[in-house]
Parts: C-alpha cells; structure tokens; sequence
C-alpha cells in the first residue's frame, strides 16, 4: 500500500472515532470564538460545594439553638393510669420559663426538665392555655445559668416555602432534628381536637402553621425556627388518618405565644376577647368570595355575620345577623347580614384573620371600631370586646327569623 493510500485510511478512522465519542453529549453547540464561556461560569460553586454550604447552615443551627432545647418528663400521680410520658419544650427567658404544649403536661402530677447537657431539675407548672395549646413551666433561675434562651420571630410576616427547623425529642430521642418548608399559614385547628374536650365549642386556634417537617410523638412543645434561629412557632400536631406522620404538621405561631406567655406568667390562664358572633364555615364553601354571586354581596372580602348571640358585645354594639332563611348547597343559611370588612383600621379577608387579630391584640374590655358592609352601605361601629365564654355557659344565638 502506498504512503498516500495509508495517510488518507488513517485520517478517515480518526474522523469516524471522533464522531462516535461525541454521540452520548448534549446536542449542545460549542462556544464560537465570537461568544467565549464567561470567566464566572467557571467559578461557581459546583453543587457540591452548595451542599457542604448548606450541610454547614444546618449545622451551626443545630449547635446554636439545640442547648436551649429541653425534654420534659410528666408523671402521674400515684395510681394513675397515665404513667410516664414525654414531650419537648425550651427556654424563654434567663428567670428559667420553658414553653411546651398544653397537652404535655395535661394531667401531670410533677413535672422533670431534662437538659441537653443531660441535666435533670425539677420544674413547676405556670399556667396553661388549652385554645392555643401552650403552656409554661419554670425551673429555677440558676439551673439555665449559662444558656442561650431562644428569640420569637414576627410569625406574621411568615410566607410559604420558607425553610423551618423543629428540634426535639422524637419517641424519647433527645435533641433531634427535621427540616422542611412551611406549606401553609393561616390554619384554623379546634383545640378541644388536640388539649381538652372540656373547651368551649366553636372557638379555633387561628393563624397557626402548617409545615412538611417531621414532627412525631414527642416533639410536641418543641421550637421551630428559621434560618436564623428565631423561633417562627411551636410543634402541636400532626393531621394523620393512622397516628403515622404523614407529611402535614402543624405549629402554633410566635406572636401567639408573645401575647399568651405574659398572662400565663401573670395569672397562669388566659383571657381572650370574644365579639359574639357565628358564621358559616368558610372550608366548607361558605366564604364572602364565594357567596358573593348567590348572596348578591357587594364586597367579596371580610366575615359575613350568620347570627349574632344575644347580649353580646355584637348585638350591644348594632351588628346585624341574618335575617332570610336560604338553602345553599344543601345547608341553611342565614342571609342578609353584616359583613365585617376591618377592626381597627386592619382589614382581614376571612374569620381567620380576624380571629388571628383578636387572639394577638385585642383584650376584653378594649374599645374596638368595626368597619361593616351593610347592604350598600359602609358603617363604623364601636365595639367594647367582651371575654370568652366559659363551658356551660350560654352562647344561644339570636334565631335567624328575629330579623337585624
């Protein structure tokens, strides 16, 4: 074979090997000479080097807020068929006040704090509020000596997606940590479902935190925080058909304890303020912007009054009930009443927020004014709020066939 010959075979194998090696790559073209790869792109952080970052956020976090973390051991009182069991809290302030949830310690006869240290210091109970389920105990001042107490975040300005961390002891697993996003806020939970059959019917825990973090039994009373440590609320419950973790679980947000924690301190027991007013439930259909077609509304915001209860702070103060019977999917409904659209000069879009805003602010005996879509009228009323009802009391409503 000729020297021509031979060149010319070798450069046809090395085309056909070039071509073969590229087939598995991205049909990419390459940078022309024209649009040269940015300098930057070769300095990113690759993703394994986001990772390491990240693994050191969660880290230091850990470290930061899992000393100020504490296991609670509840005993029953001899006899008692309750036994032992367990939940979470942590440390408030430096006088050595530790929240936890209401249903942790609910039937307790003494109480232990159990340190992440491993320390053991017995501790008493403050108070206890069944309708957001919190609680405070207090061990003595010189046990905390040295420890970090935890900062409450602004819960109200909480936004889906954002990244929370609940620490706590899990199935007695001390100081254990989950991560996940908040997936919803403004959740209404009934408290006598999670604290005590004993409450009030008809009264919900507002505001509160829906999250995909991992909470078990165990964590109840633990924090959840952010990113910077602060905590946004505090573990209560999950939603589980079969008693298992499935993926919703619920916190009890900051700003409620920053206005119940005082009072518990206080008196050991909360006072909440009460119009005294029944609407339909808005997750069942029966929202302002889902009537407002059926109903002939004139706003598609606020809380749409379905009776208002005798003597109360509402019917003191002109607020107006339904007055018209009307069938709407199948339930009765009483049409034709006030829809609240602000209190004081905060305008709330459901019965959630307003119930979140009397939880957070209002006081029995505070002078509110309402802001009222009557009709095609817009009304300010003054209200003086009054307090909760107390079981047994009577919360008969107004009938829907009295009229305004």
């Amino acid at each position: 074979m000729s020297g021509l010959r031979r060149a010319l075979i070798s450069l046809l194998l090395l085309t056909c090997a070039c071509q073969a090696i590229q087939l598995p790559l991205p049909a990419t073209p390459a940078p022309t000479p024209s649009r040269p790869t940015p300098a930057a792109v070769a300095d990113a952080p690759t993703r394994g080097e986001a990772g390491v970052a990240d693994e050191g956020l969660l880290t230091a976090l850990y470290e930061r807020v899992a000393p100020a973390v504490v296991a609670i051991s509840v005993y029953a009182a001899p006899g008692d068929t309750m036994g032992q069991k367990r939940g979470s809290g942590f440390l408030m302030d430096a006088m050595g006040h530790i929240v936890t949830n209401a249903h942790v310690i609910r039937d307790a006869d003494r109480l232990e704090v159990v340190f992440h240290d491993g320390r053991i210091a017995p501790a008493a109970l403050r108070g206890a509020d069944g309708a957001s389920d919190l609680a405070l105990l207090q061990v003595d001042a010189a046990a905390v000596a040295g420890l970090s107490s935890l900062v409450l975040a602004d819960s109200d300005a909480l936004r889906p997606g954002q990244r929370v961390v609940v620490i706590g002891n899990p199935f007695g697993l001390n100081n254990s940590m989950t991560q996940g996003i908040i997936s919803a806020t403004g959740r209404q939970l009934p408290p006598a479902l999670l604290t005590d059959a004993g409450l009030p019917q008809g009264f919900s825990n507002p505001a509160v935190l829906q999250l995909d973090a991992r909470i078990s039994s165990g964590n109840s009373g633990g924090p959840v925080v952010n990113a910077r440590g602060e905590v946004i609320g505090v573990a209560t419950a999950i939603r589980s058909a079969g008693g298992g973790f499935q993926g919703v679980g619920f916190a009890v947000p900051a700003n409620t304890l920053r206005r119940v924690a005082p009072e518990l301190i206080e008196r050991g027991s909360v006072r909440y303020a009460w119009l005294g007013i029944s609407t339909q439930r808005e997750e069942d259909g029966f929202s302002v912007a889902a009537l407002v077609e059926a109903l002939g509304l004139t706003t598609n915001k606020g809380v749409l009054i379905d009776r208002v209860h005798r003597d109360s702070p509402a019917q003191l103060a002109g607020l107006r009930g339904g007055s018209e019977r009307v069938m709407l999917r199948g339930v009765e409904v009483c049409a034709g009443g006030d829809i609240i659209v602000a209190i004081n000069d905060h305008f709330v879009n459901n019965l959630d927020e307003l119930l979140a805003w009397l939880v957070s602010y209002g006081r029995p005996g505070d002078e509110v004014t309402l802001l009222v879509v009557r009709g095609e009228e817009t009304l300010e009323l003054s209200l003086s709020l009054g307090a909760r009802p107390r079981p047994g009391d009577d919360l008969a409503p107004a009938d829907c066939a009295d009229g305004p």
